[in-house]
């Protein structure tokens, strides 16, 4: 992880034509279970290994490969151009699973994230077209989420989705927090414990978005200024998120912790603009699965 000197908790990117240009270890965000990487892959590059006893997803966000494992064989030959042209295909592999990627396009980039895991399940190829979409918010709070693994995914701990704010929109608000788990009396899951990481993609390579990660006893008050490849790190506390007007932003969200789920628990002091929208953002949804190029 490269530690940006004025934002304690972002990441940058490294600047390559190849290989590694993001990485967020566990260690290094000092929390129990998340693992983040971003790679660029040129035509013919393989990238192999095994998965451990961790599972992992593989999120494309442009591209095309051919992933071989010992579970079984997926390739992609329509893969989105960037991640503002369409929706991700989304591969899980189980723990003990040997792969080898190939880049079948000029330029790969895919992220993936992983996590320690005890259970064993299938592999599972999704594509965009299997992506649910969903719009929450309202007014220039609106925005979309791609249920990539979602809640309810056959997995164990880990959960993926992508998200597109418009230029100059809120996003991730009003702010919601999930460091600890809750459970109701009925043993109902309120909130999960679980870390965070958002991956950001801009539009344009002089945009950015604004992040603040919050605490209510603001015992953590950071805030972070993401740009293209960035990563902000949401350890814990509310962590709402603004893109800069003029620029469309994108963001990988990877979390994993006590349950695989998005239960949290809004910030109280702004739990009143809940139901205040006056209608929907014309510009949402932003990408859908027909935006992918045809075979």
């Amino acid at each position: 992880m490269i530690k940006d000197h004025k934002y304690n908790l972002l990441a940058k990117a490294q600047k390559v034509e190849e290989g590694v240009y993001q990485q967020v270890l566990k260690e290094e965000g000092n929390w129990q279970f998340l693992n983040f990487e971003a790679r660029l892959m040129k035509r013919g590059t393989v990238f192999s290994g095994n998965t451990g006893n961790n599972e992992y997803a593989f999120i494309l966000l442009s591209g095309n490969y051919t992933m071989k494992t010992s579970r079984g064989t997926w390739q992609v030959t329509n893969g989105r151009a960037s991640v503002f042209s369409g929706i991700a295909y989304s591969l899980y592999l189980p723990r003990r699973t040997d792969f080898t990627l190939t880049a079948d396009s000029d330029l790969l980039d895919i992220a993936y994230g992983w996590c320690e895991t005890d259970q064993d399940f299938d592999p599972v190829f999704k594509t965009p077209e299997e992506s649910t979409i969903e719009i929450r918010g309202g007014d220039n709070a609106t925005r979309q989420i791609n249920d990539l693994l979602g809640p309810g995914f056959p997995c164990h701990r880990l959960v993926a989705v992508e998200v597109y704010t418009p230029s100059g929109n809120w996003s991730s608000f009003p702010a919601h927090k999930h460091d600890e788990r809750k459970v109701d009396e009925n043993g109902n899951l309120l909130e999960a414990r679980l870390e965070e990481t958002y991956f950001y993609k801009i539009d344009r390579p002089e945009g950015y978005a604004i992040q603040q990660v919050y605490t209510g006893d603001r015992s953590l008050d950071e805030i972070a200024v993401a740009r293209n490849n960035d990563v902000v790190l949401v350890p814990k506390g509310y962590h709402p998120v603004v893109a800069g007007h003029g620029y469309n932003v994108y963001y990988l969200n990877f979390l994993t912790g006590s349950d695989q789920s998005l239960a949290n628990t809004p910030d109280p002091d702004h739990n009143w603009i809940f139901g205040t929208w006056k209608g929907v953002d014309s510009r949402i949804p932003m990408v859908n699965a027909k935006m992918n190029p045809n075979d």
